[in-house]
C-alpha cells in the first residue's frame, strides 16, 4: 500500500514558490488568477509545472559549481 503525504517539508516556502507559480505563468504567456484556476487547461498548467522545474534544477546546477 503506497504512503502518499502533501505534508510540506518547509511550510515558510509556500510564498515564495507561490510567486515563483505566478512569475513563470507570466513567463509562458498563462494568466493565473488570485485563488482558484482550475479552469485552467492540463496543457496549461503543464507548461507551468514544467517550466518551474526545470528553472529550479538550472539554479541547483549552478550552485553546485
Amino acid at each position: 500500500m503506497a504512503n502518499y503525504s502533501n505534508k510540506k517539508l518547509v511550510p515558510e516556502a509556500m510564498d515564495a514558490l507561490d510567486k515563483f507559480k505566478y512569475e513563470v505563468a507570466s513567463e509562458v504567456g498563462v494568466n493565473l488568477k488570485d485563488g482558484y484556476n482550475g479552469d485552467i487547461s492540463a496543457r496549461d498548467a503543464g507548461r507551468i509545472g514544467g517550466q518551474m522545474v526545470k528553472k529550479m534544477i538550472e539554479q541547483a546546477e549552478n550552485n553546485m559549481k
